[in-house]
Formats: C-alpha cells, structure tokens, sequence
C-alpha cells in the first residue's frame, strides 16, 4: 500500500518535507480488528506536534493520521461489529484498557494505557489501516468521506470543550485561534445555545472575516479587547500567548477551557507573564482537554448530522500531505484541511 511516513522527528519549518513516499505491506486484522480502506484523512495540529517531538509518535517509521474514514474490507477473528462495505471512521483515540477506573467511568480518554491513532499505533496517511472495532464509528450517510473526516477530531474534540466550559444559553462564549475545530464550535454553538453571542479572537484578518461570516458577533485580533465580557472562552491555538489574552476578557467566575494537545516552547515565556489579579482572579478558572472518549465522538457524529453541521474542507492529494501540514503551520487555514486517499 502506499503511505507517507514519518522517520524521525524534525522541524517542518526547516524541513518543510518531514514525511516521505513508502510502499508497505497492506495491514492484517487480529482478533476484534477491522481493517480499513481508507478514503480520506483530516489533516490537524497534532501531527504537527508529532513531528516536531512534542507528543512524539512512540516508534518509527509513523503513519500519521487521525481523522480516519473509509471502509470496511476485512475482519479478524471475532470482530462482528461491522461487516465488509460499511463506512467508518477512526478518532484521535486508538484504545485503551478498558478495565481501569477510568475506562469503567467512560472517561478512557483518561487511561494511563489511553493509545493514540497515528501516534502509537499506524494512522490513516495510508491507503489501508487497522483498528480495535471498538474503537470505530459509523459514519452517517449525510456526509461525504472528506466531510467526515474533520468531524471525528476537530468536531469531537470541539465538542468535548463546548462540554467543558459549563455555558448556559445566553451567557457569552469566545473563541480564540478560529480553524478547524472551532469553525465547528461555532456553528454548534448557533444550535445548541440559540441565545448566546460568540466573539472570535484570530490572528489573520482572512480568519476574522471567515468568523463574522459564519455568524460571529464580533471578530478582532488576539490583543485587541471585546466589546463585552465572556463568560466562557475555549482556545485552539498552538501557542501561549492568546491563552493568556483570552483571561484578560473572561468575566467574573468565567472559564478558560484550553483545547490542545501540547502548546509549542516558542513564547513559552509569555506564560510567566501572568498577572494574578488581571488574569486569575475573581474566581476565573482554567481547564484542560485532554483527547476524547468515544462518547463524544458518538453524540457529535450524530448531533453533527442532526443540525446538519458540515465543515468548510480545502482538500489535497495525499502525496501533498506535507503541503498540508505546511500550510496549517504558517496559518494558511479556512476551515479543515483533507487528504484524498483513493
């Protein structure tokens, strides 16, 4: 099968070609596995900080990818879930234990075993991979496969931190940093709290106008001051700096929910800036996402087709996968970026 793969780790802003063209064995199932044809695959941040060794990938050579769908074309020894022809996908979360207090509680994202697709186990930048079959979802048919593909990450893990933040309808919500996941937020918010204003905070003009045009009531640079008060803000941006903008607008007892896997070292710094009474008090709180359980995967696959909720793609071959990549580093983002695999 062909794949891109990642040796080793690097700088993509130095290396601008981290993955290479391989052609490897097409995977087996084992026991209660599937294996997959893919179709498409998201293209997110967190492969970014794959490669550049902030959550680095657990063995090499890598097969990044974790925004998965495609089809079912195998099955191993007592997989019976799914059968040959059915679409799934693939999320950030490749397995976990299963039996710690964690999992019990249907928080496995929490799982000191918790397994990551594309980092600890062969992702979807690939024309074929392997998965728990418990660990696949069905995806619905209002989709195409490029549409699916952000909605198992950026929609799910957008949808765990719209969870996180506690927001009531008509309280106020910010959104800073405005790409894959949370242009989904957004338009789930529009939804789900009918009543509530939604601010955006974005570092490119190109992106601000993109929020005003989904909806948002207000869009202005990650410095610059709201015209009100937020009662919550979730941020998904890479670095420091606009977490700790973002406490400067929350209002009394607001929340910060930080959506990231890691946070790069460039102005690592800045966070040492804080200021207890401009940033932390008066009961303001910070709460971190730390990946998704299948739940939220689950209720966001359906709630997305409920709305209906489609994400705005840019679409790419998958032999372009570091153009991609390449792109999402220097902010070059409307919307969710894809691979095409077959």
């Amino acid at each position: 099968m062909k794949a891109q793969i990642l040796r080793q780790i690097g700088n993509l802003a130095n290396e601008r070609t981290p993955l290479l063209h391989a052609d490897l064995p097409e995977p087996v199932p084992q026991e209660r596995e599937i294996l997959i044809k893919v179709s498409a695959c998201g293209v997110c941040h967190t492969e970014i900080d794959e490669i550049e060794g902030r959550t680095p990938p657990t063995r090499f050579p890598m097969i990044l990818g974790h925004q998965v769908v495609g089809r079912v074309v195998e099955r191993g020894g007592h997989a019976n879930q799914f059968v040959c022809g059915d679409r799934v996908g693939v999320a950030w979360i490749y397995s976990a234990c299963g039996h710690c207090p964690w999992c019990l509680s249907g928080q496995e994202n929490l799982c000191a075993d918790f397994k990551a697709t594309g980092r600890d186990a062969y992702g979807g930048y690939a024309e074929y991979m392997t998965v728990p079959e418990a660990f696949a979802y069905p995806i619905p048919d209002l989709f195409t496969d490029a549409e699916a593909a952000p909605l198992l990450c950026a929609g799910a893990i957008g949808y765990r931190s719209l969870r996180l933040t506690g927001l009531r309808d008509g309280q106020t919500l910010g959104l800073t940093g405005f790409g894959a996941s949370a242009h989904l937020v957004l338009k789930m918010t529009q939804e789900r709290f009918p009543h509530t204003d939604v601010l955006v905070f974005a570092r490119s003009v190109k992106e601000q106008a993109f929020a005003r045009e989904l909806g948002a009531v207000w869009a202005g640079g990650t410095e610059e001051t709201a015209p009100q008060r937020l009662d919550a803000i979730i941020d998904t941006t890479p670095v420091w700096k606009p977490a700790l903008e973002a406490l400067k607008q929350l209002s009394p007892g607001g929340r910060l929910v930080i959506n990231a896997i890691r946070k790069e070292r460039i102005d690592q710094n800045y966070w040492l800036q804080m200021d207890y009474p401009t940033h932390l008090w008066l009961e303001k709180e910070i709460k971190s996402v730390a990946n998704v359980t299948r739940r939220d995967v689950s209720e966001f696959l359906q709630l997305a087709a409920e709305i209906p909720i489609k994400p705005e793609i840019q679409e790419f071959p998958l032999q372009e996968a570091n153009r991609a990549l390449l792109e999402l580093k220097e902010r070059k983002i409307r919307g969710a970026k894809v691979l095409r695999i077959a």
